[in-house]
């Protein structure tokens, strides 16, 4: 055993007083120090000891990393800073934004999303993180701040690889942008774990859909799955099918199918590849099922 004892290795702890400081001691001490959020997903790999950073870089106090905010027209602003569970709560974000709330309360358990937060569950890139595929599914954005100044990263070319994602050297994410999801939205966020509370997905899939006289079937269906590939994907194939034939039992069944065979999961101690892709199909047919479901209510 590395680390028979919960204890997290020495550093130093930094706080500066202004954006533009942080994000220089970042760039200088790349090698050496980390950004701080929630710490959640932080202190566990350094109690392990499979990161040592000698800095830890707080950013909870800076300008505009406690924003929570919701304009009719702009849509959903989330900083950096903001936990899981004030998102939870915010009644903007149950009403016009319930998948993210629903996959938000598959993090962990209450007292974890007291500090963890959704840039920090973003930002530690993890296949089967919970919130990656609603947040996708919504069309979000990260407001990033960093050496060469500001710049907005969709993300959907937010991620690269597990643990990996497009921010450049000293770059951080102030901020996160939701716009208002289109009239008659319908979502929903199923996962399946070892168990029901605090485990990481085996494998998860994000539905979402709305009406939409551009397409033949008069519906635009959104579908990605979680915890199957290196990055969390968007099933194009089967959301092409939904919007170009009649939306009816036939039809869902075939998506659920295409999403079974396009992920890509592999053999772990937690689940079977068979297994995972099995699961992908279930929850998909049964996302399908419920938005549809809900489109016609």
């Amino acid at each position: 055993m590395v680390n028979p004892l919960p204890r997290l290795p020495q550093f130093e702890y930094i706080r500066m007083d202004s954006v533009e400081k942080t994000v220089s001691f970042l760039k200088d001490k790349q090698d050496e120090a980390r950004p701080l959020l929630g710490g959640t997903d932080l202190f566990v790999v350094m109690r392990d000891r499979r990161l040592h950073p000698k800095f830890l870089v707080d950013l909870k106090h800076l300008d505009g990393f406690k924003t929570l905010t919701f304009d009719n027209k702009k849509g959903l602003t989330v900083g950096a800073a903001v936990s899981l569970n004030q998102l939870i709560s915010s009644k903007e974000v149950q009403t016009h934004y319930p998948v993210l709330v629903q996959s938000a309360r598959q993090v962990g358990g209450y007292q974890l999303r007291n500090r963890a937060t959704l840039v920090g569950n973003l930002c530690n890139a993890s296949p089967c993180g919970d919130t990656i595929g609603p947040s996708m599914i919504y069309n979000g954005k990260a407001n990033v701040v960093g050496p060469s100044g500001e710049r907005v990263i969709p993300l959907n070319g937010f991620f690269t690889g597990p643990g990996q994602t497009s921010l450049e050297i000293g770059e951080i994410v102030q901020s996160l942008s939701f716009p208002l999801p289109p009239k008659g939205s319908k979502g929903t966020y199923l996962s399946i774990g070892r168990n029901k509370l605090s485990d990481l997905a085996m494998a998860a899939v994000t539905v979402s859909a709305f009406p939409n006289e551009e397409s033949t079937s008069g519906f635009h269906f959104m579908i990605t799955l979680s915890a199957v590939a290196p990055t969390v994907i968007y099933v194009k194939e089967a959301q092409e099918l939904l919007a170009d034939q009649p939306i009816n039992d036939t039809t869902i069944e075939k998506a659920a199918q295409i999403a079974g065979r396009v992920c890509k999961p592999i053999d772990d101690i937690r689940a079977s590849k068979a297994y995972r892709r099995e699961m992908i199909y279930t929850l998909t047919l049964r996302g399908l099922h419920e938005v549809w479901k809900s489109l016609q209510s």
